[in-house]
């Protein structure tokens, strides 16, 4: 968090006088409460918890600990350096035995004292900070390949693994993606991950160099190849010999120039433009372009030849508003560091903001986020970012799509009253077609606050 003097503790918790009672206990915390798992794990994806406490007994089961063991191993799986508190009646000790042996780093039992919580919270938080010291001073130690690339999502996940398993390769990569997807930082990724890693990155954007100077740049001239080439001139293809060159924008390549490019890729000699000599390149390819390149070959406008010369490994960047969870994650890491450049401290973003920023569809990807964030870092005057900093409106009707307990009891009034009525209120039946137990269905319907069945 931006702000040191509110630490953020995640409180699982469905008895509404507990939540009233613990929320209060922690004074120096920004408690967030959850009454059941899923409204836990969304909380957990849009903050960063070092510390949660968790009662085992959660709905809809909630005289069981199999609910709050479930959510246990689903918190512990999405946040892994997290303190986990797991909060147990008097006589459960064999399932707190059980949490611990899950990864829970202690437990409590009630009734709660918050005196004697407070320390055991105080200490997850310190024990936290110390393990986090640890793994940035070892992050500082050992550069990471992937260093400026940030998400979580399966498709994310997905290209990341790819780019470890090519990196170490020389094989010709083109990676594809629409603009503002970060295609530069997967080929630098690519670049650090191989044995290359210590000669030149070279990058040149086709897009943005005249067609008249680009096979100047990309080859090199000999003095007196044309008006104004006063000297011998490398090119970057030749500048990038030993390491990585990457060629961003393909696509956007002059058909007239991609049958020289093409000899380069295969024989991997040049020739600067006036002169007769061929120069032999040792260097890897990496290319990159928004253009769907199957249409362009249809099209006429790029040759099918260099398309399978420079596709020997494919990697796709997924669209932002294709990366769940990877919005307000991104946002986060932008505050956290724009923050830090510009002198300044946020309690992160107001809900309204949050929901914006998951409900826009960017089509700027994630230099368009990096940018609302760093415009919002600068002109911000709250505390918090908001979504009019981010230039939305303050809409609070974004917040109903974010209150996950409400939708799921929703869900659930529909399905429990649809079995009932194809039972006819047969509790037994009713519950049996549910897969829960008879007395679990009426907690559920009297939790719901649903008409008893047959009354």
């Amino acid at each position: 968090m931006a702000d040191n003097t509110l630490k953020p503790l995640l409180v699982v918790e469905d008895n509404p006088g507990l939540q009233k009672q613990l929320k209060w206990s922690f004074e120096g915390c920004q408690v967030f409460l959850a009454g059941d798992r899923a409204s836990a794990i969304a909380l957990l994806q849009q903050h960063h918890m070092p510390v949660v406490t968790l009662d085992l007994g959660l709905p809809p089961d909630p005289a069981n600990a199999s609910e709050g063991l479930a959510a246990l191993k689903e918190i512990l799986k999405l946040a892994p350096h997290t303190k986990v508190i797991v909060v147990t009646g008097n006589d459960d000790r064999q399932n707190a035995l059980t949490a611990i042996s899950l990864g829970a780093y202690d437990f409590y039992q009630k009734p709660i004292e918050p005196d004697v919580l407070g320390l055991i919270v105080d200490r997850a938080y310190q024990l936290h900070e110390l393990e986090e010291e640890n793994r940035r001073l070892a992050l500082e130690g050992s550069d990471s390949p992937l260093d400026g690339i940030v998400g979580a999502s399966e498709p994310m996940l997905a290209a990341c693994r790819l780019v470890e398993k090519v990196g170490p390769t020389d094989a010709t990569s083109l990676v594809l993606g629409e603009s503002g997807t970060g295609k530069e930082l997967i080929a630098k990724a690519l670049h650090r991950l191989s044995s290359r890693k210590n000669k030149p990155f070279i990058a040149l954007n086709c897009a943005a160099i005249p067609e008249n100077l680009l096979e100047s740049e990309l080859f090199g001239y000999e003095k007196g190849a044309f008006t104004g080439a006063v000297s011998q001139t490398k090119g970057k293809i030749e500048a990038a010999s030993g390491g990585t060159f990457f060629l961003d924008e393909i696509g956007d390549m002059p058909i007239s120039l991609q049958a020289k490019m093409l000899r380069f890729l295969q024989e991997r000699v040049i020739e600067r433009l006036g002169g007769r000599n061929t120069i032999e390149v040792d260097v890897r390819i990496i290319c990159a372009t928004h253009h769907n390149l199957s249409q362009l070959i249809e099209d006429g406008e790029f040759r099918e030849d260099l398309f399978f010369r420079i596709s020997e490994i494919v990697i796709e960047i997924p669209a932002l508003r294709d990366r769940e969870g990877d919005k307000i994650l991104l946002a986060q890491t932008f505050l956290d560091s724009f923050s830090e450049q510009n002198s300044r401290s946020f309690r992160g973003f107001t809900e309204s903001a949050r929901a914006e920023i998951d409900a826009y569809e960017w089509p700027g990807n994630v230099r368009e986020l990096q940018n609302r964030i760093k415009r919002a870092v600068v002109l911000a005057e709250g505390k918090q970012i908001m979504a009019t900093d981010l230039g939305f409106a303050e809409d609070e009707n974004h917040l109903q799509f974010l209150n996950l307990r409400e939708a799921r009891e929703r869900v659930e009034r529909e399905v429990i009253q649809r079995a009932l009525s194809i039972y006819n209120n047969n509790v037994t039946h009713a519950a049996e077609a549910l897969g829960i137990s008879r007395p679990s269905l009426y907690s559920l319907i009297k939790k719901l606050g649903m008409p008893e069945p047959g009354k």
